[in-house]
């Protein structure tokens, strides 16, 4: 059910109103931040950004409620937030999405306890994995070599990592990809729920799922016990700046504000917080409008670019094609370029240093542009035309990119250690030739396809180092090791 939009108490803002009263109030600061309402602030970056914003730069002042405590603004606040987003409960975070997410797993699971993920987690999920104890087992996600795109983890393989290990805490979906892919998330909830455990979902890129009928069922919507958001990534609120929600009974509220702060700053900006306030406000009261605008503007960009020779985006008629792949955010434009005989890394670079258009995410063989409420008219026109003129360039010189790689196959299983006894195992830099079936300190993970290959924990096969190998030659993105030329890798001492 879509957020009320006539509700007069979600057309307050609570937290920003008293966060502007206190600022413009007179009195004599003796407490943090140094600057003292900004009467310290360097001239430089106070011209840049601004008066106004080094004055509401304010501490937990008794008006302004405590972030680990509300029982005021803060308190009202999220308590809107958690009625226009669909939650029993709903927690702010000046900690990104990154500490909700291992918040959830430190509240879920403790040391020794399985849980279900996909392979194509966040790092931040392998962070909660170290900082609770709990061992993953991994769940391949859906994978399209000839598009080098991720799709979602299913539910039979949930199924049956379930069967293989009864005794998992929890389970962790990634909802939707960074490209938009939805998997069935109505189905894995009820999978996960027939074991009595709670079904946890990283929708960093979805908060906005809630507030159109033509978006994606949102996770919360869709049964899910616990969502985390990154509400500045698609909304309106400043970078860092997230949500966490949760419903039903599989989780402990408790427990999860116990466990936020351990993660959560204790001086919190007030400038995130309101700005989260300000974005749950903006999304009730014009949300529906806003995504219909925006969803008018993706599907002109994605009329338009399909309409270039060599070039085609990604579209929701591909949906339901693989159980992976069970729905679309149509306003993630996923441009594949693979047909101008460019990688999407050089095809970025062009787009970015030469024709005034930046991506969200280049891969080998695509784009990923993501459209939200910010976007104007003129950013799609500026798109296309960029993709018209790149397109122009390339057409008559352009050759085919490489036969699609064979992923390695990654089986649900248990690590060799987990990844907590790995980070605090002494290690040892190796060369490359010399790590296989050595256990892995570090978290590789190569673009394409955006699967980490090596995780913490896990022995090293030698069908990884060959892929990783490969994508290196062809220009591809490899992160997490400590050696970015791929020539040694951290094992664990043995």
């Amino acid at each position: 059910m879509l957020p009320s939009e006539s509700s007069k108490s979600q057309e307050m803002a609570p937290l920003l109103e008293a966060l502007r009263t206190s600022s413009s109030s007179a009195n004599a600061p003796f407490y943090t931040p140094g600057h003292k309402r900004g009467q310290g602030t360097p001239q430089a970056i106070a011209e840049t950004l601004g008066a106004a914003a080094f004055q509401m730069d304010l501490p937990e002042l008794p008006e302004l409620d405590n972030l680990f405590a509300p029982q005021g603004v803060i308190q009202a606040a999220q308590e809107l937030a958690a009625a226009a987003f669909g939650a029993k409960r709903t927690w702010f975070l000046v900690n990104g999405s990154t500490c909700g997410i291992m918040a959830a797993l430190i509240a879920t699971c403790g040391p020794g306890d399985p849980i279900i993920l996909p392979r194509n987690v966040h790092q931040s999920a392998i962070s909660g994995l170290i900082l609770s104890g709990a061992v993953p087992v991994f769940v391949a996600p859906e994978y399209d070599p000839m598009l080098d795109l991720v799709h979602s983890i299913t539910p039979a393989g949930v199924a049956a990592a379930l069967v293989q290990h009864p005794n998992a805490k929890a389970v962790l979906m990634v909802y939707p990809t960074y490209h938009g892919v939805c998997g069935d998330i109505a189905a894995i909830a009820d999978i996960t729920h027939q074991q009595q455990i709670p079904l946890l979902v990283d929708e960093a890129h979805g908060p906005h799922f809630a507030f159109h009928p033509d978006l994606p069922i949102s996770a919360l919507a869709a049964g899910a016990d616990l969502s985390v958001q990154s509400t500045h990534k698609v909304l309106a609120a400043m970078t860092q700046a997230a949500m966490l929600h949760i419903q039903g009974t599989y989780i402990d509220p408790e427990r999860i504000a116990q466990t936020l702060q351990l993660l959560q700053s204790t001086s919190p900006s007030y400038l995130l917080l309101a700005s989260l306030d300000a974005a749950r406000q903006q999304m009730a009261v014009q949300g529906k409008s806003l995504m219909a605008r925006t969803l008018n503007l993706a599907e002109q960009a994605r009329s338009q670019l399909n309409q270039i020779p060599g070039l085609a985006v990604l579209g929701p008629e591909q949906a339901g094609t693989t159980p992976g792949f069970f729905a679309l955010d149509q306003t993630r434009l996923t441009l594949m370029v693979s047909g101008l005989g460019l990688s999407g890394f050089t095809a970025d670079e062009i787009l970015h240093q030469s024709l005034g258009v930046t991506a969200e995410f280049p891969a080998l063989r695509h784009l990923t542009f993501i459209v939200s409420l910010g976007n104007q008219a003129a950013d799609i026109e500026r798109l296309v035309e960029a993709c018209t003129l790149l397109a122009k360039g390339r057409l008559a010189t352009a050759l085919p990119l490489s036969s699609p790689l064979s992923l390695p196959m990654l089986a649900p299983s248990l690590p060799s250690q987990s990844p907590r006894d790995v980070f605090f195992a002494p290690g040892e830099t190796v060369p490359l030739e010399q790590a296989v079936n050595r256990i892995s300190k570090e978290l590789v993970c190569p673009y394409p396809p955006g699967i980490p290959l090596l995780c913490p924990g896990e022995a090293i096969a030698p069908a990884a180092l060959e892929y990783l190998q490969q994508i290196r030659e062809l220009g591809g993105c490899i992160t997490g090791c400590s050696d970015p030329s791929l020539q040694t890798l951290k094992v664990v001492r043995e």
